[in-house]
């Protein structure tokens, strides 16, 4: 995935299934400067990490 697309996914209403390593996670915001996505499992939210978001997959 790349930064433009995971921002539309970020700020858009509807839902969509992005995967990291297989696992749904979700956007919580996108850094322009250096390519990253700060990102949650949907099962634990709690699980936190900052990944590059050419590792995203939207499904």
């Amino acid at each position: 995935m790349n930064v433009n697309r995971a921002k539309q996914i970020l700020d858009s209403a509807k839902e969509i299934e992005v995967q990291h390593n297989g696992t749904s996670i979700w956007i919580q915001n996108v850094n322009n400067e250096d390519g990253t996505a700060r990102v949650y499992p949907k099962e634990n939210p709690e699980n936190e990490m900052t990944v590059n978001v050419q590792e995203l997959e939207e499904m």
